[in-house]
């Protein structure tokens, strides 16, 4: 407590601030025996990244996440290598390496083809700096480009770092991760953890701390506000909690994200949705008191996180990432939205539009207001498309309708999103499972399934009340004014559809031809009128 008063007297700062020279820790080096770590769950291609860096004589570990799962005894998803190597030593060293990034360089080492390929992110330990001593520059990454381009080390005027590659020791590094059970390093050829931050005591204690002034922190980069948050919500299960002081400055803190660049926070966004924790997140949000203000599409999908259609979708997406199956965010964002694209379409269908024009118009609406020009016009915006036009179509079980829905690359996209709304009620069930039969039945399989589709349509039109039209009567042709005699004899063959007035007003003639013909086929101007009198 004394030295912390003195220290703050003198002007030294805690790691995170500016002033001074942090504390960088205490090295510990940890043994197998203490850790317990198991090996089998380490990448191959991972601890092969880390033996050719150390063969060509640098140091190297798997650091981060990782190591947290690895001592949680879970499988790491991702696997990120740290060294004492520039980008460039590391990229000379692996046949497929890039370098990419401009706020942090790093290197993707490519392992594999197709989908089998997996990247080892590398990055170089970085040195501890002082942001107050930081080139500074008063737009962001997109407005101040030029400026940025020649600086190793800048802020802008909120203070959030926008360059940040200069290279430092493994100490310096360490104090410059968010929390400390993200802080570790682990060597799979030794086996030894290191720790400088007291990270593998709080791994034990289920805490979430940050390294660090937790505000001062959250300025330097606000997308670790949304680290906190998807973390904790990650680590939920297992009785992980954020420490007080770490999440009083959360709320607070969030009015930095609007400095973010849209793109990262609809990434970001992303990330809390689809990592596996989209219904422990939503939960964790409502906890901190930051159901709203992070994004705004984050925002809708918190608010209908507990309608039933929604829900269904989170928890599938949830279940669907823990199975390791693919997840696509088209998806869960149409079946986020869909709520508004069908009370859109409802409203203008109400307006007797056409039903089709009156989908696309509500889609358009809803790319507009929801999505903007983050990612709703590229790929994503035409997939979430298919997906709610699809919707009409699955409803159309004869012709050629059915055939060329399956074959569409997004049909299973579609028949995904109608089964949820099969599972909500807000279609049939026997729909759904229609065309789950269709879709993997054989062609005679498919021609009984279009039958009993046509007999349904059958008794459903059967079944509808019949509403009988009175048919008008034939208009009168009056070419000229007939005399009185005329129109008297008219009227008395009124029951005779069949009657022709002649040109010289003479008595009309009969067409009996005409009549015998059944159902007035034939058509001719004594068609209907026959059939009339009838």
């Amino acid at each position: 407590m004394i030295k912390k008063f003195l220290d703050k007297l003198m002007g030294k700062s805690t790691p995170g601030t500016s002033g001074g020279k942090p504390h960088f820790g205490k090295r510990e080096e940890v043994p197998a025996s203490v850790h317990g770590i198991n090996p089998e769950l380490v990448d191959r291609r991972a601890a092969d990244v880390v033996a050719t860096l150390k063969q060509a004589g640098f140091e190297a570990y798997i650091v981060g996440g990782a190591v947290r799962d690895l001592l949680l005894g879970l499988r790491p998803k991702d696997f990120d290598v740290a060294t004492n190597a520039t980008p460039e030593q590391v990229k000379g060293l692996f046949r497929r390496a890039f370098i990419i990034g401009k706020r942090f360089r790093i290197v993707h080492v490519v392992h594999g083809r197709g989908r089998e390929h997996e990247v080892i992110e590398v990055s170089t330990f970085r040195a501890y700096l002082d942001n107050a001593a930081a080139g500074q520059v008063a737009g962001n990454e997109k407005t101040s480009k030029a400026q940025l381009s020649g600086m190793q080390h800048a802020v802008d005027a909120s203070g959030r770092v926008l360059r940040d590659n200069v290279w430092g020791p493994q100490d310096e590094d360490a104090t410059r991760r968010d929390f400390t059970v993200n802080a570790m390093y682990y060597d799979p050829v030794s086996q030894i953890v290191v720790d400088y931050h007291k990270g593998l005591q709080d791994a034990k204690k289920k805490t979430l701390r940050m390294i660090g002034d937790p505000a001062t922190r959250y300025r330097e980069d606000p997308v670790r506000i949304i680290r906190a948050v998807r973390f904790a919500a990650k680590l939920s299960g297992l009785g992980f909690s954020i420490e007080a002081k770490t999440a009083a400055p959360l709320v607070q803190s969030q009015l930095l994200l609007a400095e973010v660049p849209q793109s990262r926070m609809f990434d970001e966004m992303l990330k809390l949705l689809q990592t596996g924790h989209a219904i422990a997140t939503i939960e964790q949000l409502r906890k901190l008191g930051m159901a709203k203000g992070i994004y705004p599409l984050l925002d809708v999908a918190v608010e209908r996180a507990d309608t039933p259609f929604v829900k269904a979708a989170l928890v599938d997406t949830d279940r669907r990432v823990n199975e390791g199956k693919p997840v696509a965010p088209s998806f869960l964002l149409a079946c986020v939205l869909w709520e508004d694209v069908r009370n859109g379409w409802q409203a203008r269908l109400n307006q007797r539009q056409h039903p089709l024009p009156a989908l696309q118009e509500a889609i358009d609406e809803v790319f507009d207001k929801r999505i903007g020009d983050v990612s709703g016009r590229g790929k994503l915006a035409a997939d979430m498309r298919e997906i709610w036009v699809m919707q009409p179509r699955f409803e159309k079980r004869v012709g050629s309708t059915p055939f060329g829905m399956v074959m569409q690359p997004r049909f299973r996209a579609g028949f995904d999103f109608m089964r949820l709304r099969a599972d909500v009620g807000e279609v049939g069930e026997a729909l759904a499972e229609w065309w789950q039969d269709f879709q993997t039945a054989d062609d005679e399989r498919r021609e009984d399934l279009m039958d009993q589709a046509k007999e349904e349509q059958k008794v459903r039109q059967k079944a509808q009340p019949v509403v009988k039209r009175v048919p008008r009567a034939a208009p009168a042709a009056e070419p000229r004014a007939l005399p009185r005699a005329e129109v008297a004899e008219g009227d008395a063959n009124a029951n005779d559809g069949d009657a022709e007035f002649p040109s010289d007003g003479g008595a009309p003639k009969k067409r009996r031809r005409r009549r015998r013909k059944p159902g007035g086929a034939g058509g001719g101007e004594g068609a209907a009128p026959a059939a009339a009198g009838e």
